[in-house]
C-alpha cells in the first residue's frame, strides 16, 4: 500500500481482525452486487469505501423519481440514467480505486453463473423471488459465498449463506423456489427509508468479514427485523435435505 492509501484505510488497520493483511484482501477481492438500488446503494457504497478491489454492479433498471427516498447513490440530476452507471459514479466520487464493472442488463441462470464465477462474495441487494433464486443456484453451482438482504415495509433480513461448505444451508432450503409466492416488491407494498440503509450495511459488514477472513456472525442464521419496534430477531437455520437446489437429490 501507498502513503495515501494508508491514510484512506487506516481505521481498518488499527483493528487487530483486519489490519494490512486484511485490507490487502479486501483490496485484492472481487465482489458482485446484483441490485444497486436501496440495498445495493449501501452496500456498494461501504464496499468501495473500504476499498474491495473490483466492484461487479448489476441492474437492468433506469434512476426513477420514486427511487430517490432511499437509494441514496443515485440523485436527482440522474433520474433517466441506468442505475449501474449512476452507481458507477457516485462510487467513483467515494473512491476511486476500485475498478467497477457495469451491467444493465437483467441476467439469469447462465449469465449469473458467469459474472458469479470470479467473485470471491455474492450479495444479493434484488427485490423479487424469481432472480433471488437464480442468484442462489448460481452460488450453490460455484460454491460461492452469499450474502442476501431483504427489506419491505418495515421488515428487513439478512443472511449469510457461505456455501464453500458442503453442510451449507442455500436459500432456497428457507424459501422453497416452488412456492408462488407474491411479488415483494416495494412499488406495490412501500418500503421505509431507513430500513434499506440498516440491511444493507449489515450485507456490506457480512461481506467484508467473508473477504478478509472473519466468521460471518450470520452464517446458518437468519436476522430479522421490525424498525417499528426496533427489534431484532434471529432463528437458526439448517440445510434441507430434501431442497431443490443444495439437497441430498442434487448431489
Amino acid at each position: 500500500m501507498d502513503d495515501s492509501q494508508l491514510l484512506r484505510y487506516a481505521r481498518h488497520l488499527m483493528l487487530d481482525e483486519i489490519g494490512i493483511e486484511g485490507q490487502q484482501k479486501i483490496m485484492s477481492s472481487r465482489v458482485l452486487v446484483v441490485g444497486v438500488g436501496g440495498l445495493g446503494s449501501p452496500a456498494a457504497a461501504y464496499l468501495a469505501a473500504a476499498g474491495v478491489g473490483q466492484l461487479v454492479l448489476v441492474d437492468d433498471d433506469q434512476v426513477e423519481l420514486s427511487n430517490l427516498q432511499r437509494q441514496i447513490l443515485h440523485t436527482t440530476g440522474r433520474i433517466g440514467q441506468s442505475k449501474v452507471e449512476s452507481a458507477r459514479q457516485a462510487l467513483h466520487d467515494l473512491n476511486p480505486e476500485p475498478l467497477i464493472e457495469c451491467h444493465a442488463r437483467r441476467l439469469d441462470g447462465p449469465g449469473l453463473l458467469e459474472l458469479a464465477k470470479d467473485a470471491d462474495v455474492v450479495l444479493d441487494c434484488t427485490d423479487n423471488f424469481i432472480t433471488r433464486h437464480h442468484i442462489n443456484r448460481a452460488c450453490v453451482a460455484l460454491k460461492k459465498p452469499l450474502v442476501s438482504g431483504a427489506a419491505i415495509r418495515f421488515d428487513g433480513q439478512v443472511a449469510v449463506y457461505d456455501l464453500r461448505h458442503d453442510d451449507a444451508t442455500c436459500y432456497a432450503c428457507l424459501f422453497d423456489p416452488s412456492d408462488n409466492l407474491a411479488p415483494d416488491n416495494c412499488a406495490t407494498l412501500g418500503v421505509f427509508a431507513p430500513l434499506v440503509g440498516i440491511i444493507g450495511s449489515m450485507q456490506a459488514a457480512e461481506a467484508l468479514k467473508l473477504l478478509v477472513g472473519m466468521p460471518a456472525g450470520l452464517d446458518g442464521r437468519l436476522l430479522q427485523f421490525d424498525a417499528r419496534t426496533m427489534q431484532w430477531h434471529a432463528m437458526q437455520v439448517h440445510k434441507n435435505p430434501q431442497c431443490q437446489v443444495c439437497g441430498l437429490a442434487q448431489a
